[in-house]
């Protein structure tokens, strides 16, 4: 497991949501990020901080 990854408080992966759509983020451990399926976004996660600004975020390839 990622260093920077094991330090995200689970129970706030839990309450996060996508900014832009409000739904459900899945953890993505390969690329330490949060994955918005639904906008086909992807959230950095960075020292351990989810960064949840669209401007941010990566966007997926279809």
């Amino acid at each position: 497991m990622d260093s920077r990854t094991s330090e995200v408080d689970p129970k706030l992966l839990d309450l996060l949501v996508c900014p832009l759509t409000k739904g459900r983020l899945r953890l993505d451990r390969e690329h330490n990020e949060l994955v918005s399926e639904s906008a086909r976004l992807a959230y950095p996660i960075r020292d351990g901080v989810p960064i949840m600004l669209i401007s941010e975020a990566r966007k997926l390839e279809e």
